[in-house]
């Protein structure tokens, strides 16, 4: 793990001593409960701090400064790649498998195999280049913030696209989070498609109104294990999740169960 104030600093580091390009990838949406998981990943100019002043942590920024920023990195970047996963396969795979596998895929997407890559928090295997993961990196790295921007913005514009097509749910609002106001929706309406069924909320709001999944679902240890979510109402629809319901679910990896 890396710590400390190397916002710029790193990046240089590791051109200045012929490791570079350099990649940094992040993602948006893992703690939504609807809409996709987006990752990004992005390559900067190690020069270039003057030319984007306002570039940090995605969370930290207005919208209105987000979408400056994003178009300034898609100006300024030597390359960028970003990755939309549907709701659909974090339900049949887990949102922790298809984080790792979304920032596989988002490097890989890259037009050159970079020489380093930078991750946000954790580290990733099956990367085509070294990497080593950065607390906080969305705040500590250039890189890596350019890459929460692109994968933000990128996120909350199909999330305002949602809206046009599920506009009691607030995702314009919400962005799919876990509102207050988007659980009362949720509970009143029954999940959309695009919600993510595999998680406990969900799957709830789902047996509450028979409701069946539009897709595979494989649920999460957290649905699992909510004695409010009856497992057999939605098994028709859902991957074969009963020994993980009868007390394997703990061996589960990234909180599902593949059966």
């Amino acid at each position: 793990m890396v710590r400390g104030d190397l916002f710029w600093g790193l990046q240089s580091a590791l051109d200045r001593r012929g490791l570079g390009p350099v990649a940094g990838v992040d993602e948006a949406g893992r703690g939504a409960c609807a809409g996709p998981l987006v990752v990004a990943a992005c390559v900067l100019r190690s020069g270039d701090a003057a030319r984007l002043p306002e570039l940090t942590d995605s969370k930290v920024l207005t919208a209105k400064a987000r979408d400056r920023v994003y178009d300034r990195v898609v100006q300024r970047a030597l390359d960028y790649s970003v990755i939309v996963i549907p709701a659909a396969e974090v339900d049949l795979f887990g949102i922790h498998v298809m984080n790792i596998e979304g920032m596989r895929r988002a490097v890989s997407a890259l037009r050159s195999t970079p020489g380093y890559v930078l991750t946000d928090g954790f580290r990733v295997s099956g990367l085509p280049a070294p990497s080593v993961p950065v607390i906080k990196g969305d705040k500590a790295v250039a890189c890596v913030a350019a890459a929460s921007v692109l994968a933000k913005v990128t996120r909350d514009r199909i999330m305002g696209d949602l809206h046009d097509v599920h506009p009691h749910y607030g995702f314009d609002v919400h962005k799919g989070y876990s509102t207050t106001e988007h659980s009362a929706a949720l509970n009143t309406h029954g999940p959309s498609p695009v919600h993510r069924w595999s998680y406990a909320n969900v799957a709830t709001a789902a047996a509450a109104h028979r409701a069946r999944p539009p897709h595979p679902v494989v649920l999460t240890v957290a649905a699992l294990e909510n004695p409010s979510v009856p497992i057999r109402a939605l098994s028709p629809y859902v991957g074969n999740n009963e020994r993980s319901a009868a007390g394997v679910a703990a061996e589960s990896r990234g909180g599902a169960r593949i059966s």
